[in-house]
């Protein structure tokens, strides 16, 4: 086992991770800028180094920066968290070559699953159901393109090869709009992500958002850990998560379980994973596979008793997984909601100097916040700044766990959704269950304010 390990991230996650290690027994150290020289989880590492400015280009994404980090404390290993460089195969890949392991699947799996095409031809191969679509990346004859539109028919999604997270998609609805639609997209894939290629898939139009959390070691064992419904978000992003995903039948779930199992072991896998799936009409359909820690990991640990961050350090350090498929029992149901520092309605950023945090407690209750009393927000990151997970036998006690949980909770001195998730966790539909993608979306254009 490692006796350091380098955390290469900030914010919630980073303090998830140092709290991984000091059960572990596994010195910490944390890498930040300048912005976050006042952060707990700073104040709480074994040792801490100010690798830059708050702009993220020269801090958190700063791979010669961190990798001397790595150096200079002696750390074994590098735990990247989520965003920033956890799925950026040339960091990975540098790690390595630096005598680090880096706490994630191979650079070359992250490369595979971080362009979607070749992702979508490697789940077909290993027999984990594909959204209908185009062969590959879409070539430049036009006639082809048409031709393969009609094939799949209308509507249906252009999408960059190398995007994520929501972005560099365009829907297309009529055959006079599909080549526009298709350059445009090329050239907004090219300047973002510096990879022009797109493809084309049936656009699915009132889907869920299932996703299976998978756990894979070096010795080709592969174990998926049940599944999260997130359906509840905003502009792709998520807001709402939840586990089990309500009102899909469980044999269906072990069925699409046991594949992505499968594909684990067929691709060499190894780490924790995410494979993303549109649900529709009982019909499970792969959109993309996250290779990293999720933000909503916590739904699948409470209900599973399993913590998936220990393990990713256990199988980076080349330990065997200690549980079978068999051994892995779904307990009760967990909800999370995450905490943004941001208007809840309009949703524009809300940086700055919390005044008073009071967290909320009681049974299967659980916070994963890095923020306290006269903390400052700073404006250059994301804007989550916490999540309230909640775990119970039922989802209806779940539920009504978390409204108790969220009317505990204080936050004053800047703007968060606290409000927002406050009036979901009552509203009607959301309490039915089975939501789609785009409830969220039209509820809040019929509440807007």
């Amino acid at each position: 086992m490692f006796k350091k390990i380098l955390i290469a991230n900030r914010g919630e996650i980073a303090l998830r991770i140092q709290r991984a290690c000091r059960e572990m027994g596994i010195k910490a150290v944390v890498v930040y800028s300048e912005a976050d020289r006042e952060a707990k989880y700073v104040k709480l590492a074994d040792e801490a180094v100010c690798i830059g400015p708050p702009p993220s280009a020269q801090s958190y994404l700063n791979m010669p920066a961190i990798i001397s980090t790595a150096e200079v404390t002696d750390a074994q290993a590098i735990h990247p968290g989520y965003g920033f460089l956890s799925e950026n195969a040339d960091f990975a890949e540098r790690v390595e070559k630096s005598g680090f392991v880096f706490i994630g699947p191979s650079p070359e799996n992250i490369r595979m699953m971080g362009d979607k095409v070749a992702a979508k031809q490697a789940m077909l191969k290993s027999g984990v159901p594909c959204v209908p679509g185009s062969d590959g990346a879409l070539g430049d004859e036009p006639k082809e393109i048409l031709r393969q539109a009609r094939a799949i028919g209308y509507p249906v999604i252009i999408k960059a090869a190398g995007g994520g997270g929501g972005r560099g998609m365009r829907v297309v609805h009529t055959e006079a709009a599909l080549l526009h639609a298709v350059q445009t997209t090329r050239s907004e894939a090219g300047a973002a992500f510096g990879n022009p290629a797109v493809y084309m898939e049936k656009f699915l139009e009132n889907p869920r958002h299932v996703e299976i959390q998978v756990l894979a070691d070096t010795q080709r064992n592969a174990v998926w850990l049940g599944e999260r419904d997130c359906s509840m978000q905003r502009r792709h992003q998520k807001i709402i998560e939840e586990a089990p995903a309500p009102g899909i039948a469980r044999r269906i779930i072990e069925r699409i379980g046991d594949r992505c199992a499968a594909a684990c072991k067929k691709i060499g896998y190894r780490g924790a994973g995410t494979f993303e799936f549109l649900y529709q009409d009982g019909e499970f359909y792969f959109i993309e596979m996250n290779t990293r820690v999720q933000v909503e990991h916590p739904v699948t640990e409470m209900v599973t008793g399993i913590d998936i961050v220990q393990m990713q350090i256990r199988i980076a350090a080349g330990e065997k997984l200690p549980f079978t498929q068999r051994a892995v029992q779904m307990r009760g149901h967990a909800v999370e909601c995450r905490i943004n520092a941001e208007d809840p309605y309009k949703f524009t950023p809300s940086p700055g100097r919390i005044t008073l945090w009071h967290a909320p407690g009681g049974p299967g209750v659980r916070v994963d916040s890095h923020v306290y009393t006269n903390y400052v927000v700073p404006p250059n990151y994301d804007s989550m700044i916490g999540k309230i997970i909640v775990h119970a036998d039922t989802r209806e006690q779940a539920l009504a766990r978390m409204r108790s949980a969220l009317s505990e909770t204080v936050l004053e001195g800047i703007a968060t959704n606290i409000p927002l998730h406050r009036v979901l966790m009552a509203d009607a539909k959301f309490v039915e269950g089975g939501t789609t993608i785009h409830y969220l979306e039209s509820w809040l254009a019929q509440h807007r304010r």
